[in-house]
């Protein structure tokens, strides 16, 4: 076999878990390594898609994956068109769901649009942000409410005849819950046929996705060569797992780094993650060199929560984490003013060991905080909590404590 006269460059190689179509090695529409030597040649940068459904609020290392993707292509000189489902979040994703998804209202979706948006780094310098918003040419907003709200119904007829019940039972999680007897609502099939129109709408060169996606972005593929179009690429990322080591990173599980918790909360937990997921955390967060890694687990786990709380936080504030983070395990007793604080404030007293767990935010809720306790994870000034139901009656006697879950999250608690 010929060696491939179009290698893809690192950058985009780099934890790559699929990419298609792979054909004709010469031919722009079957070898992307193709089409990025003529779109330099044309002098074009290509259109390179990412499609998000703000169906919650916080954005967590496991969703950051794609964006860091995606501003690899920017620094490229790609224009990135980061496409917000406002009007595809209201009929929801079934990817990996049992059952149907709650519809969100138009306002609810607006307002997690503007809060992902803030994360991804809209109005801030680009040395500190997910995304280059600063750039000229190197992003596009878009929802996609501004092509999908004024389809008619013969449009959205005509949608529905490009594709076949059979194929839409052959998505993976349609077939489960069909084989199961569980309801599929028939909105739910447009969802697919309403992200690749996405493609045809923003006329994508590339589209990214995880590797669950790839009925959704292949439909895109479908979508553009029946609207006539020069078809998309489809590039998917792994999912990454959560700090359990075993289930995907998801806010329900309790098992994600959020990408706006302090730099001491991000390397304390990151430094735990389990020997198995580091290697995949250090390919998919990270831009070290495989060869430049060290041997032993624990030190490749130091130096893996260190490079990604300083791609958050820079260089000095993730070291200085790290320093901080070791004092509170030694409990040494300078550590005093290294603990990110938060307020008691908005806490009703008298106040029970389970409540002020949830109120404070260290636990998602008051059966949470319950387990947790039960669990033995939760301490107060090193003791560690074991009633629930243990009182607090004012602000004042909690005043300056640190409150602790586990051995990954310390809040220093103030008036």
């Amino acid at each position: 076999m010929s060696p491939n006269p179009h290698p893809l460059p690192t950058w985009l190689a780099r934890g790559m878990a699929d990419l298609f179509p792979e054909g004709d090695l010469l031919d722009p529409d079957q070898s992307l390594a193709a089409r990025f030597e003529q779109a330099e040649a044309d002098q074009r940068p290509l259109r390179v898609k990412l499609g998000i459904d703000p169906t919650g609020s916080d954005i967590h290392l496991g969703h950051s994956i794609l964006f860091r993707k995606l501003r690899a292509f920017q620094d490229a000189g790609h224009t990135a068109v980061l496409i917000i489902g406002d009007f595809t979040a209201r009929i929801g994703d079934p990817t990996g769901k049992s059952v149907t998804r709650v519809q969100l209202t138009s306002e609810q979706v607006e307002a997690n649009a503007t809060t992902y948006l803030r994360q991804l780094g809209q109005g801030q310098p680009k040395e500190q942000a997910l995304l280059d918003f600063e750039t000229p040419g190197r992003l596009e907003v878009r929802r996609n409410s501004e092509w999908l709200e004024d389809l008619g119904l013969p449009q959205v007829i005509g949608l529905l005849g490009t594709t076949t019940v059979g194929q839409m039972l052959a998505k993976d999680d349609f077939a489960k819950r069909y084989g199961s007897g569980s309801p599929i609502a028939l909105h739910e099939f447009l969802y697919p046929l309403l992200q690749g129109y996405d493609s045809v709408a923003v006329n994508a060169d590339v589209e990214l996705g995880g590797t669950d996606q790839k009925f959704n972005v292949a439909m895109g593929r479908d979508l553009q060569r029946h609207f006539g179009q020069r078809t998309q690429f489809g590039l998917l990322l792994p999912i990454l797992v959560g700090l359990d080591g075993v289930q995907k990173m998801s806010k329900s599980l309790g098992n994600t780094v959020g990408i706006e918790e302090d730099s001491l909360s991000m390397y304390s937990k990151l430094e735990k993650v389990s020997d198995a997921a580091v290697d995949d955390y250090l390919m998919l967060l990270t831009d070290l060199a495989h060869d430049s890694l060290p041997a032993n687990p624990r030190e490749k786990q130091q130096m893996m929560a260190l490079a990604v709380t300083a791609s958050r936080y820079g260089l000095e504030a993730a070291q200085k984490a790290q320093a901080d983070a070791a004092l509170l395990v030694s409990g040494a007793s300078d550590a005093e003013a290294v603990v990110p604080e938060v307020s008691l404030a908005d806490v009703n007293f008298p106040a029970k060991a389970f409540y002020l767990l949830s109120a404070v935010g260290l636990c998602a809720s008051s059966s949470e905080a319950r387990r947790q306790i039960k669990g033995g994870a939760a301490r107060l000034e090193g003791e560690k909590i074991t009633d629930p139901h243990l009182e607090f009656v004012s602000a004042k006697e909690l005043e300056g404590k640190v409150l602790q879950l586990g051995k990954k999250t310390f809040k220093r608690l103030v008036r």
